[in-house]
């Protein structure tokens, strides 16, 4: 196109110039070439277009024909899950060639709260995504109750196990469809029942039209510990044996983490409970407490006897708490 415009424009101008042809003759044939042209640069355009198109869909459908890693082979439903958990020589590694977990065996008694704490990448994360198979462990054998995981039948065991994660996952839908998850027998009196017990009445009181308020996609028009207190609500409401904290008090201010301190205190009441976290403070209640560094179990034991050991977790313990003032 800018090619034919200077030509154009040459040759125009020197026939404008000896008379041969008028000035709006010009005029009019340089309008012509931005009409030719104009079609031809949209339909690159929609072609541009049709190319994202394509690679978007195929990433989609990669997606929905990646066969299912986990197998749901188990047929165990037991009436009651009493919340034992074992870990026996576990080996783990999302690439066969890097180990994530090292032969890591604990064992978390019904109705006691572990602690894991570690360096970022220690494999803290991992044991939970072990736990409720979101993947497969390579070697060992995690038990619940006795009875090695993969009996149990999938949507059972994960209906038992309430993970509640730092970043909370909310659907463009009411408060109380986030909390039942659209599930016909948590009505809107359990609701208000388990958001009382956890003292998070308080914040949905406050919002227009309660728990019918509507929440945007990620909770983007609630604060992050009011989406934090309706996953508590969350996984209270759905009852479940075994609860797991993610860093669940990392990214909210002081007057919230009382808060919601206090909630977990109620959720955690004889359930079993494994609790991540970088604060100390806020494991230092814990029955028991493994310290991880690059998937092994370095030490283990309750906060005072980790103390008495004078090894990792007393140099992490100065560190935070000696270095605040504390």
């Amino acid at each position: 196109m800018a090619i034919a415009l200077g030509l154009l424009v040459w040759y125009g101008s020197k026939s404008a110039l000896d008379g041969s042809v008028s000035l709006g003759v010009v005029v009019a044939f340089i309008m012509y070439i931005n009409m030719i042209f104009r079609p031809v640069r949209e339909l690159v355009d929609k072609f541009n277009t049709l190319q994202m198109g394509m690679i978007g869909a195929e990433r989609i459908f990669s997606v929905l024909d990646t066969d299912e890693k986990t197998e749901n082979r188990g047929k165990e439903r037991p009436e009651n899950i009493r919340g034992k958990i074992e870990f026996e020589n576990v080996w783990f590694a999302y690439d066969e060639e890097k180990w994530v977990l090292k032969n890591v065996s604990f064992v978390l008694e019904p109705g006691t709260t572990l602690a894991l704490v570690g360096a970022t990448g220690a494999g803290k994360s991992s044991i939970i995504n072990i736990l409720t198979r979101f993947y497969e462990i390579n070697k060992g054998t995690i038990k619940v109750d006795g009875i090695d995981i993969r009996e149990y039948d999938l949507s059972y065991l994960r209906q038992n196990i309430g993970v509640v994660h730092q970043d909370v996952f909310l659907f463009s839908d009411t408060i109380a469809n986030n909390i039942n998850l659209l599930n016909p027998e948590i009505t809107i009196e359990k609701i208000e029942e388990a958001a009382k017990s956890v003292g998070a009445d308080i914040f949905t009181e406050r919002l227009p039209g309660g728990y019918d308020y509507q929440v945007q996609e990620r909770g983007a028009t609630l604060s992050s510990g009011q989406a934090q207190m309706v996953s508590f609500i969350r996984a209270l409401v759905h009852k479940p044996k075994i609860l797991v904290l993610d860093e669940a008090t990392s990214s909210v201010d002081t007057e919230t983490e009382e808060l919601i301190q206090k909630a977990i205190e109620k959720l955690m009441e004889n359930r079993s409970a494994i609790v991540i976290a970088h604060r100390l403070s806020t494991i230092q209640k814990a029955d028991k407490i493994i310290v991880l560094d690059q998937g092994e179990i370095k030490e283990m034991g309750s906060h005072q006897e980790l103390l008495r050991m004078d090894g990792y977790y007393k140099r992490l313990y100065d560190l935070q708490f000696h270095s605040s003032g504390i």
